[in-house]
């Protein structure tokens, strides 16, 4: 599993904990279960393995998580805005995994290994409706800046709300500056000449769309559990790479959470 596919697949856990929170107290998230996904973006190669995290939402709105970094939100009537410093994972070209999923392929040897980056993480939401909102949330890197900026376009709605259980769905367009699509689905002449794969130099511009359903059940104030099931789709220039060997997706996950 990649680092995108944790994001993704722990989500409705962090903000269902959130939202479940007092006002005036702290809550302290613990998740632990599995999750599987492609090795890396465009890979044919699907993994499955441990996905942990633990987050820390504070009732003045400052938060600390290994999947949302540590920073600042807001609700502001409808809107809900927030800033963050991230960490994208790097992109190795041999086979490698941890507890934070895979990072890599030997598909990629001769690439070149990208490295990891720290990143300014700015999102914001507006509640269209009881239910729908609008979001948007931006990736921008702070160290590595050659790997490029993406921005995230997406509506999220809530299908079922009853008791314990909740169900939404997410859509996403997933767009990206030329730095990002040029580090992670071009190559050069050189990685070329290395690896066997034809030149490519794509475009920026829109790059992928997900689609995702979560679906948090609690048992009580303190455990649930967070299943999720997705679909990710490489569009224009990122479906076309050499890189790409597969265009289409699945990604899933079923957590288990407590709440202090």
């Amino acid at each position: 599993m990649n680092n995108k596919l944790r994001l993704i697949a722990l989500a409705g856990l962090l903000a269902a904990s959130a939202a479940h929170a007092d006002d005036d107290v702290n809550v302290l998230t613990l998740a632990g279960g599995i999750a599987g996904g492609p090795r890396y973006s465009g890979a044919d190669e699907r993994v499955i393995g441990p996905a942990l995290a633990i987050d820390y939402q504070m009732a003045n709105g400052f938060y600390a998580s290994t999947m949302r970094g540590i920073g600042y939100g807001r609700q502001l009537g409808p809107f809900d805005v927030g800033a963050a410093l991230g960490y994208r994972g790097e992109r190795s070209e041999r086979d490698r995994a941890g507890l934070g999923g895979a990072r890599g392929s030997t598909a990629l040897r001769g690439m070149g290994t990208v490295k990891g980056s720290a990143t300014a993480v700015l999102h914001a939401g507006y509640a269209v409706l009881d239910g729908l909102e609008l979001t948007m949330a931006a990736d921008l890197p702070i160290s590595h800046r050659e790997n490029g900026r993406t921005l995230a376009i997406g509506v999220t709605g809530t299908l079922f709300a009853q008791g314990a259980d909740h169900v939404t769905l997410s859509l996403a367009a997933n767009l990206a500056d030329s730095d990002y699509v040029r580090t992670y689905y071009g190559v050069t002449a050189a990685q070329a000449t290395r690896t066997g794969y034809t030149p490519f130099t794509p475009k920026a511009g829109l790059y992928e769309v997900e689609l995702g359903m979560t679906w948090q059940h609690r048992f009580n104030k303190r455990w649930s559990v967070t299943t999720m099931a997705g679909l990710s789709v490489l569009t224009r220039d990122a479906a076309r790479s050499p890189l790409a060997r597969r265009d289409t997706a699945p990604t899933g996950a079923v957590l288990l959470g407590y709440r202090f």
